[in-house]
């Protein structure tokens, strides 16, 4: 359960003095934005590279470990792992390796490599910015550029309750523990082990219901309804706010230029990977 606590709770981590940490919430969800879109719509592997390498930098200045920051990526990358690792055997092309049935294609291989670049990027730059941004700095910064505000309340909701849920849940460990249920333990049967991990999770409906309630009857009481707005406290952006971005748009730009000048120069890096 710590564990578990330890990887979601991320405020602590956020809330470290550095240069990255102290940039605008917005300027930070903008600049992620930007570069999960340019990378995901690269067509070759220089320019996700060249914003790999950048966003290395920001961990450096962020003061983020390096090792801690990948483990989080590492347990984001199962969920796009799966499809990419299918890709280099269902697309058509020149038969690099085969056994039996099974054939990797150059085509496949190569669409593969691509989303896996585009992927860690995508992945690197949202570690990043879970990492130096408080959630609720988050969620504010969606509300300061504009987001429905049903959507902004729901997701402001959902991050101010999540770790009371973890709360929650570390309760009812704490309370399996202390009569000796540990589900890993081969002393019990594994149906039996099942049954209690059932319990628990229906156990966790029922309260997440009965909150959900009671958070209801309380706004209800001091006077929300559809019609009210949520406060947006008004903060200019500072000098560093728009040389962070200005530094991320002209280092794409750059990217972009070499990429086109210097082609032939930068070989399988910049061939188009893409299968579309």
């Amino acid at each position: 359960m710590a564990d578990i606590t330890k990887a979601l709770n991320l405020d602590e981590l956020a809330s470290r003095d550095s240069p990255i940490h102290n940039l605008d919430g917005r300027i930070k969800l903008i600049s992620a934005i930007l570069i999960i879109v340019v990378a995901a719509f690269s067509n070759n592997l220089f320019i996700p590279i060249i914003l790999e390498i950048f966003l290395l930098i920001v961990l450096r200045i962020a003061k983020l470990s390096y090792i801690d920051s990948f483990k989080r990526l590492a347990l984001l990358l199962p969920f796009g792992g799966a499809i990419i690792i299918f890709q280099p055997f269902i697309h058509p092309g020149n038969i690099l390796w085969s056994y039996s049935w099974l054939t990797i294609t150059d085509v496949g291989l190569n669409w593969a490599i691509l989303l896996l670049t585009r992927m860690i990027v995508s992945l690197t730059s949202i570690v990043i910015l879970s990492s130096t941004s408080p959630m609720q700095q988050i969620v504010a910064s969606f509300r300061r550029l504009k987001m429905p505000k049903d959507l902004a309340m729901i997701l402001s909701i959902m991050v101010r309750f999540l770790f009371v849920f973890i709360d929650e849940l570390a309760a009812i460990r704490k309370s399996q523990k202390s009569r000796n249920f540990h589900i890993h333990s081969k002393l019990t049967p594994y149906k039996w082990r099942v049954k209690q991990v059932g319990y628990s999770i229906a156990m966790m409906f029922v309260k997440s219901y009965e909150q959900g309630e009671r958070v209801y009857k309380s706004m209800i009481s001091r006077g929300y309804s559809d019609k009210s707005d949520l406060y947006n406290e008004k903060k200019s952006l500072e000098k560093y706010d728009y040389i962070y971005i200005v530094t991320i748009i002209l280092l794409i730009i750059v990217a972009e230029i070499i990429l086109i000048k210097y082609t032939n120069q930068l070989g399988y890096f910049a061939e188009n990977l893409s299968i579309n």
